[in-house]
């Protein structure tokens, strides 16, 4: 039997995160024996059979499952997030950040990637097409498991 890792807990911003992303953290949670915590505004399904697996329904409204996150998250904790501003509160608090593609926000990265967002952010409020990510495919799944593996390995060593 695995014993829980009950000192790490790995937080997914679940209202936007991709299916693949959700699938990918509930193996590692059940493979680690990982507290692992959906956190949305809507209703999720969780698969039965995974003990260390739970969900958090929040009200609806902008940034109450980040304010969630920000709350009950500690250092060392592991959060899946693409949510920049979410990032950004959670990274000077020791929490290592996830974005669904595998990228790892930083301290000496968030400030810049923040900054981006904002500007794009504003360029799309005055109506200037910016685009958006590439199709979130097999080569991006891949590269988020392997990111995440190494960022609970992390964790789980610290603790």
């Amino acid at each position: 039997m695995v014993t829980p890792s009950a000192a790490v807990t790995l937080w997914i911003d679940a209202d936007a995160a991709p299916q693949a992303v959700k699938e990918i953290c509930i193996r590692a949670s059940d493979r680690l024996a990982l507290a692992t915590v959906l956190v949305a505004n809507q209703r999720l399904q969780l698969p039965l059979g995974y003990t260390h697996l739970s969900a958090v329904r929040v009200d609806g409204g902008a940034d109450v499952a980040d304010r969630y996150i920000v709350e009950h998250a500690v250092a060392g904790d592991v959060a899946v997030t693409a949510d920049i501003p979410l990032a950004a509160l959670l990274v000077p608090m020791g929490v290592a950040v996830l974005d669904p593609r595998g990228a790892e926000y930083t301290t000496e990265s968030i400030g810049e990637r923040l900054s981006v967002r904002n500007f794009m952010d504003g360029l799309r409020g005055t109506g200037v097409e910016t685009g958006g990510q590439a199709a979130y495919g097999s080569r991006e799944k891949q590269t988020f498991a392997n990111a995440l593996d190494r960022a609970l390995t992390r964790a789980l060593k610290r603790r």
